[in-house]
């Protein structure tokens, strides 16, 4: 059986407003701890139901710390229809501007995937591409984590990344994966204003042999100090907003 993309139970104040205000998908109920301080955000949430038409409960604590999956939820939890992933060409048919997408090669911590979902909706990613297995989907964990960011990205699940690059390849994408062994700094690589697609590896062991041969370039952030890496979430957002300031540099037509 196929694993689904996820994003059915949203948890933490400003992922359940960012999902009632994106209104890209069904929201069923939306349930608040009755012991709640006053917030503005939580009024705004209670508001936002309310136009939306949607359930609003207030439960015990008790209760709804029994029903909540992540760890300070923050009193608030929604649940929605799951995100509906697309297919892979579509993420690149349909941007308005050259595509600008993250691969993510077998990053199991949620945290970190939540992390790096916030950090590619701030810096402008089209498109983000999942690995079907060996993955972490969008759990309430890696939705906590993102902070809302799951409800304006586009999302492309796939069998397996190496087969996913040389598709892109044939439809002119360049796949620049990101890694401690390579001689080449982040910020050389010449490809960033083009359609391209970051690939990030999985935390400790990188990105798999099949999927490192198969990147056009493979880009490394110099250490300066002791250690040898950053943690994915940190690598990935340097490697994003260097994409994003190449393309802010470049002189508008």
């Amino acid at each position: 059986m196929k694993k689904g993309l996820g994003g059915e139970q949203i948890e933490g104040r400003h992922a359940v407003r960012e999902l009632l205000m994106a209104g890209s998908r069904r929201v069923r109920e939306v349930v608040l701890a009755d012991d709640l301080d006053p917030a503005a955000i939580i009024d705004e949430i209670v508001v936002l139901a309310d136009e939306a038409k949607v359930s609003l409960k207030r439960v015990p604590r008790k209760k709804f710390e029994a029903a909540a999956r992540t760890t300070g939820p923050q009193g608030v939890m929604a649940s929605a229809a799951a995100l509906e992933p697309v297919a892979l060409a579509q993420l690149i048919e349909s941007s308005p501007v050259a595509p600008f997408l993250l691969l993510v090669d077998g990053v199991t911590d949620p945290g970190n995937l939540g992390a790096l979902l916030r950090t590619a909706e701030c810096a402008g990613v089209t498109g983000v591409v999942l690995p079907r297995h060996r993955a972490v989907h969008i759990t309430p964990t890696v939705a906590k984590a993102a902070a809302g960011a799951i409800e304006h990205l586009r999302f492309a699940t796939v069998s397996g990344l190496p087969a996913a690059i040389s598709e892109l390849s044939a439809m002119g994408v360049w796949t620049v994966g990101l890694d401690v062994a390579s001689e080449h700094p982040l910020w050389d690589f010449s490809m960033a204003t083009d359609p391209v697609a970051l690939v990030l590896g999985a935390e400790g062991k990188g990105m798999s042999r099949l999927v490192r041969e198969r990147c056009d370039l493979i880009v490394t952030i110099p250490m300066a100090g002791s250690l040898e890496s950053l943690n994915v979430s940190a690598a990935g957002a340097l490697a994003m907003f260097e994409v994003t300031r190449a393309r802010r540099a470049q002189p508008q037509p």
